[in-house]
């Protein structure tokens, strides 16, 4: 296992002193006078280092202080908000009190998130990373801090997890279209590393294979999350006037809000002349005149899950590693 950066390290890099280092990485620069100049090569040494804040230093107390840092992808997402008001009314029931942060899809942010949560002396935290995050994980694992992933894992980082099975709510969604009589099926999902996005793709894909009518990939759309109206756009426009697709499975609820946007400017009707589904519910989708069939997660099962997982261990009543697979429902009324 190689050595950890310590702040020593960056402070030779940078030629300061190590209580400078200090300061800049506990955003405390300003205070402490610190030049913009400095602390930006102090920050870009520490990225570059591959720097991570021991956590299991900071967390050292002689008593539980009874909160929990929760850290989800997106608070502006109405799944990540639901699943936040769960884990704090499920914390409250228990006598934990909840901080939250959001780290808006962003490794960086995250890190600074979870450095500042760190601060207040959280017991643990309750994750949905973000993409390219692994080593920020694997960092938390390392520092033995109690740590549930929800929503979102990696293979490799034997870890607490509290999640839906992606890959089968996809494969189940695609198979209620399909056994409606559509042959000709689109998908859009993201282009994304983060592997339950990866399952939901696998499932649509494993659930055309099995039927044999088309190629399996033949209708599949992967679009960026920071160029998504365009890209959807352009992906409910081939689907429909150039694939002929009768109908499209959404992977993500805010993916499924742009895309049935685009249907109606293309002049379809949903439900009629493009049958759609959609992975988790938006509020939106009670505005439209006919009904959105998705496939719903269970958030209060996960939010309870995960907070019961995580106090267990911060209260050293079980210290083995849970990894909890949910089954999300098909809501077609």
């Amino acid at each position: 296992m190689t050595r950890k950066t310590s702040l020593k390290d960056i402070a030779n890099k940078v030629g300061v002193s190590t209580s400078l280092v200090s300061y800049v990485l506990n955003n405390k620069d300003k205070e402490n006078r610190v030049g913009k100049e400095t602390a930006d090569k102090i920050r870009k040494a520490a990225k570059e280092l591959n720097y991570f804040p021991n956590l299991n230093a900071r967390s050292l107390k002689t008593n539980i202080s009874h909160t929990i840092g929760l850290i989800v992808a997106d608070i502006s997402n109405p799944f990540f908000s639901s699943l936040a008001r769960t884990i704090e009314d499920e914390a409250y029931a228990r006598n934990y009190t909840v901080i939250f942060g959001s780290s808006d899809e962003n490794n960086d942010k995250f890190i600074k998130v979870l450095d500042f949560l760190s601060t207040r002396q959280v017991d643990g935290f309750i994750v949905a990373s973000p993409e390219e995050s692994r080593e920020t994980v694997l960092g938390i694992k390392e520092s033995n801090v109690p740590l549930v992933l929800i929503d979102r894992y990696f293979s490799d980082i034997v870890v607490n997890t509290v999640m839906v099975d992606n890959f089968k709510a996809s494969f189940e969604a695609t198979n209620h279209l399909l056994d409606k009589g559509h042959k000709r099926i689109g998908a859009i999902v993201y282009e994304s590393t983060l592997l339950h996005y990866q399952d939901r793709c696998n499932g649509y894909l494993e659930a055309m294979k099995q039927t044999g009518i088309v190629d399996k990939a033949q209708f599949l759309t992967k679009v960026n999350h920071q160029s998504m109206q365009s890209e959807i756009k352009e992906a409910v426009r081939k689907l429909i006037f150039e694939d002929k697709v009768t109908a499209i499975y959404f992977a993500t609820n805010t993916i499924a809000t742009e895309g049935l946007k685009q249907i109606k400017n293309f002049g379809k009707k949903i439900q009629e002349e493009i049958d759609v589904l959609a992975f988790d519910e938006n509020l939106i989708f009670q505005f439209l005149d006919v009904h959105i069939p998705f496939m719903s997660q269970p958030i209060k099962k996960m939010g309870q899950e995960a907070v019961r997982i995580l106090i267990d261990q911060i209260e050293n009543k079980d210290q083995g590693v849970k990894n909890v697979l949910l089954k999300a429902t098909l809501e077609t009324k």
